[in-house]
């Protein structure tokens, strides 16, 4: 029937990893998807993901968790260092590991393959993001399409270059992320060390031992793979022992950013925001995108002309809270003069004094604190 219309409720554009699971979560709650992406091929990232609690709980609700291949590895302590305090913080929750690591590319295939198998996800579209509205006929394949609600998960740098408003930071950083392999067992035990030059991440990652971690680092400076082994030896070679650096380091850079309300679309994941890797929330993050759209869909309908905007709204504290905060933490980090380094230290003793703040900062690593709640 050349002139068949197919009527879905959403169009997702892009099946990464926050676009794939929004289409299981909508599915789940009986809507009618469609996801399209430019890629056909299963992704060669080799990276890690920290996945907290609260994400964990609603990746099992999807049946996606107890998929993965490779066994999470439980993260049951944080440690934060630096070098202006020296004295570190230490949290950890005795009921519950504070997240797990896992593979992104083990995610990534389990996600994906189950909207294949849905026969909801088309590849090598090619589409512009101003080709798709919602309540407008959308050509996919030379045949029609309507969709009611239209959700973007697509890169960043694609956002941008459509210059829609939000907010941007210039300074832009670059982030390296790579295994290394040490002779202590990590004990389960995740570092973060602020430095001037910019944080550093280490991370257990799942191994057949506890002798491989995963490492991310970020700075405004270009750096070389012997530049940076020296300095993850350096800050973890007490704790780890002898260490020796994978070759195949990732390397990308990162421009903090929030996308400004927008009727046309709902932003999810990375598309609305990207924040400093110094929280170690960003997919996270994400995940909460996909929450507050489904609790948004047992409250509103989405023919709702404010659905969008509700949405924005309350997406827009926690996202900016966590933006600020990143780059405050990151230019106090950078520009250490005397009052910066003052501010730190009050930091670190207010923590390190008050364990209804230490309670809190463990809820958020978690995930079970809602700032929108």
């Amino acid at each position: 029937m050349k002139n068949k219309i197919h009527k879905y409720d959403f169009l997702i554009v892009g099946a990464g990893l926050i676009g794939a699971i929004t289409a299981l979560a909508l599915i789940q709650k009986k809507f009618k998807v469609l996801v399209i992406d430019k890629k056909n091929n299963i992704s060669k990232d080799n990276r890690t993901l920290a996945v907290n609690a609260n994400s964990i709980d609603f990746l099992k609700k999807l049946g996606v968790w107890n998929a993965l291949k490779f066994n999470p590895q439980p993260i049951d302590k944080i440690v934060i260092k630096d070098d202006i305090s020296k004295q570190p913080l230490i949290f950890s929750n005795q009921q519950e590991s504070m997240g797990n690591v896992i593979f992104n590319k083990d995610m990534y295939e389990i996600a994906r393959n189950k909207l294949i198998n849905l026969g909801i996800l088309k590849n090598v579209i090619n589409y512009e993001i101003d080709d798709v509205l919602p309540d407008r006929i959308v050509y996919i394949e030379k045949e029609k399409y309507l969709f009611k609600k239209i959700i973007i998960s697509i890169g960043k740098n694609i956002i941008f270059n459509k210059k829609y408003k939000g907010l941007k930071f210039n300074q832009q950083h670059y982030s390296y992320v790579g295994f290394v392999r040490h002779a202590n067992d990590h004990k389960n035990t995740a570092y973060e060390f602020f430095t001037q030059d910019g944080p550093l991440a280490v991370l257990p990652s799942p191994a057949d031992n506890k002798k491989k971690s995963t490492f991310i680092y970020s700075s405004k400076e270009k750096i070389n793979s012997t530049q940076l082994q020296k300095l993850i030896n350096k800050k973890i070679a007490d704790s780890h022992g002898k260490l020796t650096i994978n070759r195949l380091i990732s390397k990308f850079p990162i421009t903090p950013h929030l996308i400004g309300k927008n009727e046309k679309y709902i932003y999810v994941g990375d598309s609305l925001k990207s924040i400093h890797p110094v929280a170690g929330q960003g997919w996270n993050l994400g995940v909460k995108d996909i929450q507050t759209l489904c609790k948004l869909l047992d409250q509103y309908s989405i023919e709702d002309k404010k659905f969008n905007s509700i949405f924005y709204s309350r997406r827009m504290i926690e996202s900016s809270i966590y933006l600020s905060f990143t780059s405050i933490l990151n230019f106090l980090y950078e520009n250490q003069i005397s009052l910066n380094k003052d501010i730190i230290k009050l930091g670190y003793n207010i923590l390190k004094n008050f364990k209804f703040l230490r309670d809190i900062f463990i809820k958020q690593a978690m995930g079970r604190f809602n700032l929108t709640d």
